[in-house]
């Protein structure tokens, strides 16, 4: 690999000798040195970063209808000089960055597909330090930083060894259940030495374990025989209002970590109509497999109740079910990353994650998940938009630089 401080004057720096009077810099010195020079080369690419940005941002890409955004993704790679680019059977895009040796691969991802459905206008605002838009930082800004990236290494005048392969993958959220990536992993036909799943937010994120997860779609329906005559015939909204105060009544420990979250509920279709069906969408997480098992079958317990004693069908749809694991903290990669983020004058925030990394810890490879820049979803805004800052976007991508640049020098092992 080329040195930075090398590549900028094409001639070696002078060698500091003990007792010549030099200072001799220490290695922590040394590596924030080259890490701010990666963050002041981001901050001059910062135009193309949001013009990439928001287009990825205002293409439509829900989950199965990704077409648009990884067309446009496979052509930016064209326009900017990548190699190997290619969009396989299920749509996921990707490009390589040739490394000068290319015996080892990286992997750098994140998914194409969005959580808007249904949204005609996807209009993102730009104001002078943020971005607003419906779901903008999940995940239009790691998109673009897997356009950015290879510039941001020429600019730099950096090749690693290894190559980088440039993932955008379909199918991630909701019923895709990482199904692009599980694709990609079982198809790629080549050893990865280590993966970087990439989030927009937040940055200092270090994720390098997975937490368990159960994912599921309760659906309520009025049996054929119902008596729609009845008074005070109640439809499907009120049994399933049960379910809710059933399944909120599960004892929950806070060690192993485990949480239910609710995440949406739908039924009927006017004011005076008896609903026929209701869905409630929930997803339950414990950093503990028997837990989750226990919380299937309490869920389990509830529904078989509460359909009898109500008379309605009630059933559960199991749309992902992922096992908790992943690295140690102690582990090489873990340990690099965290030295980076200190570079950055960064603080790591070390939790368990649901993200792809899921995925590649099932493919035993070595990963993390890390974010990009920061944001939050402000109580003004609509629900589905959610503000992101523009100015950490540089340290976001010198962090990616940093970290690869870590694992193409001295490997995971």
């Amino acid at each position: 690999m080329t040195d930075l401080t090398q590549a900028s004057s094409g001639k070696s720096a002078p060698e500091s000798r003990p007792g010549s009077g030099d200072v001799v810099p220490s290695a922590p010195d040394i590596l924030k040195t080259r890490i701010e020079q990666y963050k002041s080369a981001a901050e001059g690419l910062r135009d193309m970063l949001l013009a990439d940005l928001i287009r990825f941002g205002e293409i439509p890409a829900p989950t199965f209808a990704e077409e648009q955004r990884i067309r446009f993704l496979a052509n930016r790679f064209e326009e900017i000089g990548l190699t190997h680019i290619s969009i396989d059977a299920i749509g996921n895009g990707m490009g390589i960055i040739a490394g000068s040796e290319g015996r080892r691969t990286l992997l750098a991802l994140t998914n194409a597909d969005t959580l808007v459905k249904n949204i005609k206008d996807q209009t993102i605002e730009v104001q002078a330090d943020r971005l607003i838009g419906p779901f903008v930082g999940d995940n239009s800004i790691a998109l673009a930083a897997l356009t950015t990236l290879p510039l941001l290494l020429e600019r730099l005048n950096l090749q690693f060894k290894s190559n980088i392969i440039l993932l955008a993958t379909t199918r991630s959220l909701e019923r895709g259940n990482l199904e692009g990536i599980k694709h990609f992993l079982a198809n790629s036909g080549q050893p990865i030495e280590a993966g970087l799943c990439l989030e927009s937010v937040q940055l200092g994120r270090l994720n390098y374990h997975c937490i368990g997860l159960l994912r599921g779609d309760i659906h309520c329906r009025l049996p054929e025989n119902y008596n729609w005559a009845q008074y005070g015939a109640t439809g499907s909204i009120v049994p399933m209002s049960d379910v809710v105060n059933r399944i909120s009544q599960i004892a929950l420990p806070h060690r192993p970590l485990t949480t239910i979250i609710m995440g949406m509920i739908q039924g009927g279709i006017a004011y005076n109509n008896v609903a026929r069906e209701t869905i409630l969408s929930f997803e339950a997480r414990s950093e503990s497999l028997d837990i989750l098992n226990q919380i299937k079958q309490q869920i389990a317990d509830v529904i078989a109740e509460v359909g009898a004693r109500s008379g309605v069908e009630i059933t559960l749809d199991v749309i992902a079910q992922r096992e908790p694991g992943g690295l140690d903290i102690s582990h090489t990669l873990v340990r690099k990353a965290t030295t980076i983020l200190a570079a950055l004058g960064l603080q790591p925030m070390l939790y368990s994650t649901t993200s792809q990394l899921s995925a590649i810890r099932d493919a035993k490879i070595p990963g993390l998940t890390i974010g990009l820049t920061t944001g939050e979803r402000r109580y003004e805004l609509d629900e589905i938009d959610e503000s992101v800052n523009i100015a950490p976007l540089a340290s976001g991508l010198a962090q990616l630089v940093g970290i690869l640049q870590a694992i193409d020098e001295g490997g995971v092992s």
